[in-house]
């Protein structure tokens, strides 16, 4: 059997150590190549990614040369024998020049969507490392369109409160105007269950039937209003994307008018307000106010964990679909240490200047990768105000339903 090897060779505006990282460091991995990665580079240290699609691949470090040399083998899911790649990088002008071989490569039908598979892998990835090392810009995020949805939890409980005859799906929690679900007809408590011809059950399956189109693609979306499935037609909006200060102090800044902001909102909310009435829960299952506020403070205190490990080069690069900020446990240790409506409030101000603080703190290294500031400057001009209104939504009818009694 003849044995078949795939080469790509790109030029990139990066130094080679930073090429060099993007083939040896889960966190570098992660922001231009798989969905999740475990990567020990030593020789002989484990190698494992994996992607939305289901796809996943695992091997490990063969050879290391640093800035020079990397090489690891290769089996993924279903392909009949272990492979390798390797990377060859030397210096070009002011960027590097590396070469990538993944050879080993059986030949036969058995190989035939393998072989498929690993050069329009390579062809894209590639292609998006070059962005990310060059404008920090993930293409796989900043090409996706978007849905115009807010999404809510889904389980066996809550399919038998709509009368949903599903209970693996995407619940609408809400959609925004001027956005594609909106114009679709779509609302709060529809149940997608399909995008595109592609079945949806999770958020990593929708976000795998959104990454092939682009926004104005139209696609079929397929999902249960109560116990009635329907399907409409649906434009795919594109996606805005912030402007991400230069430098860590422009983004402390912009991210602490964005907070001061919030923590007026929080404060004319609770202002007036008893503790009886913020201590009230709707339904056994749904949060009071202190509890949403406590669940606040523990998004904050776990933002700073995961940026303490991003400016380490040490993110483990997984997604946690279990929120640790909505552990029981921990709300009510939160509660107990902190009492009162202000109290609350007032470790949730302490809380963001203590990230704010990190903010203006981020070492010049870690502002050079790219890829990683540019994916946390998008998250902070994106997120905490999102999350954050959310959430004194949920607050609000809360208070109302207190009211009510």
């Amino acid at each position: 059997m003849t044995a078949e090897t795939l080469k790509f060779e790109r030029t990139v505006n990066a130094p080679a150590f930073q090429v060099y990282r993007a083939f040896t460091r889960g966190t570098a991995f992660r922001e231009w190549f798989c969905d999740a990665v475990l990567a020990d580079a030593r020789p002989g240290g484990r190698l494992y990614f994996w992607w939305n699609t289901g796809y996943y691949a695992s091997g490990e470090f063969i050879a290391l040369t640093e800035g020079q040399h990397v090489a690891f083998t290769w089996h993924g899911r279903d392909e009949p024998a272990t492979t390798r790649v390797q990377v060859v990088l030397e210096p070009h002008d002011a960027g590097t020049r590396f070469t990538l071989t993944h050879s080993d490569i059986g030949s036969g039908e058995e190989w035939v969507e393998a072989v498929k598979q690993f050069k329009r892998g390579w062809e894209v990835g590639l292609e998006n490392l070059q962005s990310v090392l060059e404008t920090g810009q993930d293409l796989r995020y900043v090409r996706r369109p978007m849905l115009g949805v807010t999404i809510g939890e889904f389980n066996a409980e809550i399919a038998a409160e709509l009368g949903v005859p599903v209970t693996e799906a995407i619940r609408l929690d809400g959609v925004i105007e001027g956005m594609g679900a909106a114009a679709a007809g779509l609302r709060k408590d529809d149940v997608i269950v399909g995008i595109g011809g592609v079945e949806v059950t999770t958020w990593p399956t929708l976000s795998n039937a959104l990454q092939p189109h682009r926004a104005g693609d139209r696609v079929d979306v397929v999902f249960y209003r109560g116990a009635e499935k329907k399907r409409v037609t649906m434009e795919l909006s594109p996606r805005p994307l912030p402007d991400v200060p230069p430098t860590p102090e422009d983004l402390a800044a912009a991210v602490r008018q964005s907070y001061e902001e919030l923590d007026a909102e929080l404060t004319t909310f609770i202002a007036g307000l008893s503790e009886e009435a913020a201590s009230y829960r709707p339904a056994p299952d749904e949060w009071n106010v202190k509890e949403t506020l406590a669940h606040l403070i523990a998004g904050e205190r776990g933002f700073q964990g995961w940026l303490a490990d991003l400016i380490n080069d040490d993110d483990p690069m997984y997604d946690r679909w279990e929120n640790p900020s909505t552990v029981p446990a921990r709300l009510k240790a939160t509660l107990e240490a902190y009492p009162t409506l202000s109290a609350l409030l007032e470790e949730l101000k302490r809380s963001k200047a203590e990230t704010l603080s990190m903010l203006s703190a981020l070492p010049p290294e870690f502002v050079a990768r790219k890829g990683s500031y540019i994916r946390l400057g998008y998250y902070l001009l994106e997120m905490p105000g999102f999350h954050t209104r959310q959430h004194l939504e949920q607050m609000r009818q809360a208070v109302a339903a207190a009211q009510s009694q």
